[in-house]
């Protein structure tokens, strides 16, 4: 087992990736960052058990926290495509592409989009040897320490292993969340403030978004980019700082006009689910467009019931909120 993590350790600490310093700042040790921090995303779906088996799905969770990481560390403004790691991981000894049947691989071409990706391919496999190590925490927890610390500035590292944390805590405060019933009391404790805010908040949001499947409840709108983005975002009814309440039946997930909208109270929802469009809308010089058509239309909501907002939030929505 010690020869075989110490093979690893190595292959992790020399990826073959793009070193220049006019493309490339010291953060990231004038190294791209896109492979170590795909391999980054793997170990943390790992250790939520979003990853069971040998076999590294091109899946919007996985793109999703690539973008997580690379928000955190890099320019604000840039984008991280994570279909570049993913493809060009095949030339790392421990990766391996897997073609759909019938599809062949692009020979001296780039594949630079995920929805290209799953069109060629159905996932990729790690050595069989690495994802039995990866299994352990310890061993786990090695190879990421490897990553952060041969490819990125010190002054970077404790931000990539928080965010790290903050991915795992936010996967358990969410499953908390859903499995919790509606009378049961959530707490969520921490000594660091700014962090348990960021578990709290990352965590509702995997919650809220996994129940409406990326749709808005309100206008139906579902948008999901193929390099982990989506359209919706988790909303609160009742404000967490008027509720201190994550749970579902206090969650909406929205796009983001209707998101202002809701919160501006511009829009809310009647006591038989319906969508409820304020009279200000009408009055004022706005130009509403399909606003208007939404009106007593029922919301989306989650397949299972117990999930449903409680309708005693949406009335705190429409006394404290909403503009007659």
């Amino acid at each position: 087992m010690g020869v075989e993590i110490d093979g690893y350790l190595a292959a992790f600490a020399n990826l073959r990736t793009d070193h220049n310093r006019n493309r490339w700042s010291a953060a990231t040790c004038y190294r791209a960052p896109h492979k170590p921090f795909l391999l980054l995303s793997i170990l943390d779906q790992i250790a939520q058990g979003g990853i069971t088996g040998n076999f590294i799905e091109p899946s919007f969770e996985l793109a999703e926290t690539f973008v997580q990481y690379w928000s955190r560390v890099m320019p604000l403004g840039s984008s991280g495509n994570v279909a570049y790691p993913y493809f060009y991981m095949d030339s790392e000894p421990f990766w391996e592409l897997v073609l759909r049947p019938g599809a062949e691989a692009p020979v001296g071409r780039t594949v630079s989009s995920m929805k290209r990706i799953r069109e060629l391919y159905l996932g990729a496999k790690l050595d069989e040897e690495l994802f039995l190590l990866l299994q352990m925490p310890s061993l786990r927890e090695r190879l990421r320490a490897v990553l952060i610390e041969k490819y990125f500035a010190p002054e970077v590292r404790p931000l990539l292993l928080e965010q790290g944390e903050i991915n795992l805590q936010a996967y358990e405060y969410g499953k908390s969340l859903l499995a919790a019933s509606k009378s049961e009391e959530i707490t969520l404790e921490f000594k660091n403030e700014s962090l348990g805010r960021q578990v709290r908040d990352q965590g509702f949001r995997k919650a809220i978004v996994k129940l409406y499947e990326h749709r808005c409840a309100l206008c139906g709108i579902r948008m999901l980019t193929p390099d982990g983005h989506t359209v919706v975002e988790a909303a609160h009814i009742v404000p967490w700082s008027e509720s201190k309440n994550d749970k579902p039946t206090n969650g909406l997930a929205l796009c983001r006009l209707c998101h202002w909208s809701f919160d501006e109270g511009l829009m809310a929802v009647g006591k038989s689910y319906e969508v409820k469009i304020s009279p200000q809308v009408k009055r004022e010089p706005n130009f509403p467009g399909h606003m208007l058509t939404l009106s007593d239309r029922p919301i989306f909501r989650p397949q299972d019931s117990t999930y449903w907002p409680m309708l005693e939030n949406f009335a705190w929505h429409r006394k404290a909120v909403f503009r007659k």
